[in-house]
């Protein structure tokens, strides 16, 4: 079968289309024929060696990809789907079988859902890793109906689903952009100010309850938040908090129970409360087209990898 593959790593010329073995379901799995793979954050780093400490064990070439919608083509030994069905997944590219950039992956039940026919199914590919990680930081927070949140980023993939899940659960929304981008969070409902603590602190003078940094804006924004709030850090890096902050580091793959929080979303993206953007379809000799366009930064949404 074919895949993206990563020979070696270095910058977006090291990708390539790869023969690897069909991949066998085994108890509890299931082997969805993929439709569409989305590129993420997470593909660049691979690709750049940031994850090499987690790859001693597995040969290269490696394969990119931790979101994937497709058909279930077949199913192990006591799992819950049956060949045929329509899902997205949730796919680890650290394991020796390779992340979504593949025409076959092999997937936990535990890490799929049904699509609801109302859902693209391949648009359904740009929801998995960010929606589960927007998830998983409203989760943390445990904040209740009313009240208020910043979010950087709310224009990208990860920080769009933030607001949209937030404002679905009676969170207020404030969230930093440049003037060209405040039309498109009103339509997510969320109240747009400039990218500065002041402009925020304008807006909430009494600080926010938490600020979710889908961008990793860091140190410059910490103010914002009120005494005894909290910090969700999407992304590693050193921050001086003040005193009584509370940090929330994200880990997607450790998400305790991907299949509901799945579940859930692909619901809530059939009724139109959270909308997948697509920033482009591409076919796999063109993952190197889609590296570069992302490094370039600006996209409004997912790049897809369309098989």
């Amino acid at each position: 079968m074919r895949a993206i593959g990563i020979p070696r790593f270095g910058t977006p010329d090291v990708l390539t289309v790869v023969d690897r073995p069909l991949p066998r379901p085994g108890p509890g799995e299931i082997r969805v024929k993929v439709t569409a793979a989305a590129v993420n954050p997470s593909d660049l780093a691979l690709r750049a060696g940031l994850f090499a400490g987690f790859l001693t064990d597995v040969p290269p070439p490696y394969t990119p990809g931790m979101d994937a919608a497709g058909t279930v083509d077949a199913a192990g030994p006591g799992s819950r789907f049956t060949a045929g069905e329509t899902v997205m997944a949730f796919v680890d590219p650290l394991r020796p079988g390779g992340g979504a950039q593949a025409e076959y992956v092999v997937v936990p039940d535990g890490h799929a859902t049904g699509l609801p026919a109302e859902l693209d199914p391949q648009a359904a590919a740009a929801l998995p890793m960010n929606g589960l990680t927007a998830h998983q930081a409203l989760n943390l927070l445990g904040l209740s109906a009313g009240a208020t949140i910043a979010v950087t980023g709310a224009t990208g993939a990860l920080g769009g689903y933030v607001v949209q899940l937030a404002v679905h659960r009676g969170l207020r929304v404030i969230a930093g952009a440049a003037p060209e981008d405040h039309a498109l969070l009103r339509e997510l409902e969320a109240m747009p100010v400039a990218r500065t603590a002041d402009s925020y602190l304008e807006a909430v003078p009494e600080g926010v309850d938490a600020l979710i940094d889908a961008a990793a804006v860091g140190q410059p924004l910490l103010s914002v938040i009120r005494p005894e709030g909290d910090y969700v850090q999407c992304r590693p890096g050193p921050v001086d908090l003040t005193p009584g902050t509370t940090l929330h580091r994200l880990n997607v793959a450790a998400h305790p129970d991907k299949a509901a929080a799945l579940a859930e979303l692909a619901a809530l993206a059939a009724k139109g409360v959270l909308t997948p953007r697509i920033a482009g379809r591409l076919t796999p000799d063109r993952a190197a087209q889609a590296h570069r366009r992302l490094e370039a930064g600006g996209l409004r949404g997912r790049q897809l990898i369309v098989f």
